[in-house]
């Protein structure tokens, strides 16, 4: 065990394996030994400051983090980058973000790790779709598509639970036939008028929604 855990080697081989965020299964998996010697390693190290734990079960490298959009997607799952967190990834909105908001079929949730906000919606299955795996940095990370992100959001403020700045959006990177598809996951009729009226106004800017 001495061996095959040595802090120098454990590290070296997490980043070979690009394993900047795990389990303790993970781990294991990595290093072959026993689950007792996984759980008193890393119980030590973190004490140590070699990991960070970040809930119970998940650990990142404290001198090696992973992005906040693989974290996003690793403390809640099944999870997907969207709303301001995606439209601002994407360019669609111009603001930056102060919390990284991602789509769930679990509870509505809210964390802060390192300082950063995490921040979870909840959506019906049949609208929890419309997402990839990209490359980004250094990982894979799972995020909506442009007009899906726009579709969530839009679906907030339908309910009155968001405002939207119609022409700060750059809907140049809408596909508007694609945004409709999403749209209609929702099964909400306003959604529908919110989006025409968002592209018959657009030209115009006057009002805020």
């Amino acid at each position: 065990m001495q061996r095959k855990l040595n802090p120098y080697n454990v590290i070296k081989k997490l980043r070979e394996k690009k394993l900047s965020i795990f389990t303790p299964l993970e781990f294991r998996r990595v290093f072959n030994v026993s689950p007792y010697a996984v759980q008193w390693f890393i119980k030590t190290h973190t004490k140590k400051g070699l990991f960070v734990k970040l809930r119970n079960g998940l650990y990142i490298l404290a001198d090696y983090p992973p992005n906040h959009y693989l974290i996003a997607n690793r403390l809640c799952e099944p999870s997907y980058i969207s709303f301001d967190a995606a439209l601002s990834f994407y360019g669609i909105i111009p603001e930056t973000v102060y919390a990284i908001t991602s789509a769930t079929t679990k509870t509505t949730r809210e964390c802060k790790v390192e300082n950063i906000r995490f921040v979870y919606h909840k959506l019906k299955k049949g609208a929890y779709t419309g997402y990839k795996a990209i490359k980004y940095l250094d990982s894979t990370i799972l995020i909506a598509e442009a007009e899906k992100a726009l579709a969530d959001y839009l679906y907030f403020v339908a309910l009155k639970r968001r405002g939207l700045h119609y022409e700060r959006l750059n809907l140049e990177k809408i596909k508007k036939t694609n945004l409709l598809f999403y749209v209609k996951l929702f099964k909400q009729p306003q959604m529908i008028k919110l989006v025409r009226k968002i592209y018959a106004e657009s030209r115009f800017p006057k009002r805020i929604y």
